[in-house]
């Protein structure tokens, strides 16, 4: 137990904290589709104020085994003025789970589905995108972070939030790959845009060597 994670859950928990165990499953070929039925959902309750709607997590990637839940990242134009989604996303079947500076998290009664809502610009945003679509690409990541999550799915949480800090060490480890790949890519494509030579597209590291 951490008395300071403790304490920081229980200021912005709604609910208080949830031990549950954690079951990983291999992926599931429905986890996208059942991301666009919910996408359509959240659209039509926050209509013109959503400004960016993905799927995020390991739900999102083809191949990757994952707890069954649909996270899903929601950007606003400003995420502290709640009128513009807050009793939207509730009308629309969500229950407020998290409320903390700079990020809400809503889900479903079922706790099926996670929606996150930031603000548009916030840097969390893109260091989700860069880890899904690093991980879409990675084979060697994908294992590295199945075998991480299945080991520590095996241990007793206090809580959801205890699993997801005890596997925050290899998250950053494949983000920092995740990064270096998509700046990469990013110069990649400005060269073919310039009119320079044409360079083969591949990961930042040699996906064959070890970790």
């Amino acid at each position: 137990m951490d008395p300071d994670l403790d304490a920081l859950l229980d200021a912005v928990l709604i609910g208080g904290r949830e031990k549950r165990p954690v079951i990983i499953e291999q992926y599931n070929p429905l986890w996208p589709v059942a991301y666009t039925a919910l996408a359509v959902r959240i659209r039509d309750a926050v209509g013109d104020h959503a400004v960016s709607l993905d799927h995020i997590g390991s739900t999102s990637v083809p191949g990757l085994a994952a707890k069954p839940i649909i996270d899903i990242v929601l950007t606003v134009n400003q995420v502290e003025v709640e009128d513009h989604y807050l009793t939207q996303l509730e009308a629309a079947g969500f229950v407020l789970r998290v409320r903390e500076i700079g990020h809400r998290m809503f889900r479903a009664p079922d706790r099926s589905v996670h929606v996150h809502v930031f603000s548009d610009g916030d840097p969390a945003v893109p260091d989700y995108l860069d880890l899904r679509d690093w991980l879409r690409v990675d084979a060697k990541d994908r294992e590295l972070y199945t075998t991480t999550k299945k080991r520590l799915a095996q241990q007793p949480w206090p809580d959801m939030n205890y699993y997801a800090e005890a596997k925050a060490y290899v998250i950053s480890s494949i983000l920092a790959r995740a990064r270096l790949w998509r700046a990469q890519t990013s110069r990649e494509l400005e060269s073919r845009t310039d009119g320079g030579p044409r360079q083969t597209l591949g990961p930042a590291h040699n996906s064959g060597a070890g970790s």
